[in-house]
């Protein structure tokens, strides 16, 4: 398979050397210093583009990629609330494919399906209100992570007493707190942690007056993120429209 890279940074070059190892090509690389080769003949070749880059370039990053037919695999955060209707519209409607998901490790994907399953058990005992944290590293420029908010739209989803998230805490990397909001006893609370090299700690929590739940996913390296972006564009490669790990990886 032919990849192009969009952004070339730690988890750019992760992806490459893992895409190599497993027999694919990459044709084309784009970073910040050479945004017109969008318009090249490399690029064009590419089956998939993956793109890791800043919240505020994504989008913009998928519409270059569609305007060359090339199909794009992403993991970059913070764009959704500003152009998710135009990406769906653009995915269902425009003949378009997006690979997007907050996380593309394995061990994320079967926690989220944990996740999912024991907010469902949950919801029948209500004695137990529920908290989220987040940890990476502070190069993380957005809070809370992708990852975070998607978890906690499980637990929305799956605990009838919920109807929405917020920002909990964030704890910046000098230790100091700010508090963001306090939450209401509707609302799933998102605390932040920024802090060292850390790739991604995500943790749930289950309280009540008798005992506490807590299920804890923790990233050892960027590794598995890296290659889960290579499983989906292997998987986007053959498949069209807005695309989840939720197709790639079918735990029923």
């Amino acid at each position: 398979m032919k990849l192009a890279l969009i952004g070339y940074g730690k988890m750019g070059k992760m992806i490459e050397r893992i895409a190599l190892d497993r027999g694919h090509e990459i044709v084309c690389i784009i970073d910040i210093d050479n945004q017109q080769d969008f318009d090249s003949d490399a690029f064009r070749s590419a089956d998939v583009a993956i793109e890791f880059t800043a919240p505020h370039v994504a989008y913009g990053n998928y519409l270059k990629c569609w305007e060359q037919g090339v199909k794009v695999v992403s993991g970059s955060t913070g764009w959704l609330k500003e152009h998710g209707e135009d990406v769906r519209r653009a995915c269902n409607e425009g003949g378009k494919t997006l690979f997007w998901a907050s996380n593309f490790s394995v061990g994320v994907a079967i926690f989220s399906a944990v996740n999912k399953y024991l907010a469902k058990i949950m919801n029948g005992f209500p004695q137990y209100d529920v908290r989220m944290s987040e940890t990476h590293h502070i190069h993380k420029l957005d809070h809370p992570s992708g990852t975070g908010i998607t978890l906690a739209e499980q637990l929305v989803e799956g605990l009838d007493r919920k109807e929405g998230w917020c920002l909990g805490t964030l704890t910046q990397p000098d230790g100091s707190q700010v508090v963001e909001h306090v939450p209401a006893a509707n609302e799933v609370a998102i605390d932040s942690i920024r802090r060292g090299e850390v790739p991604g700690i995500h943790s749930i929590t289950y309280d009540s007056d008798a005992d506490c739940i807590t299920i804890t996913h923790d990233a050892h390296s960027r590794q598995g993120f890296a290659l889960g972006a290579v499983l989906a564009a292997e998987y986007t490669k053959d498949h069209q429209g807005l695309l989840t790990t939720e197709d790639l990886f079918n735990f029923g």
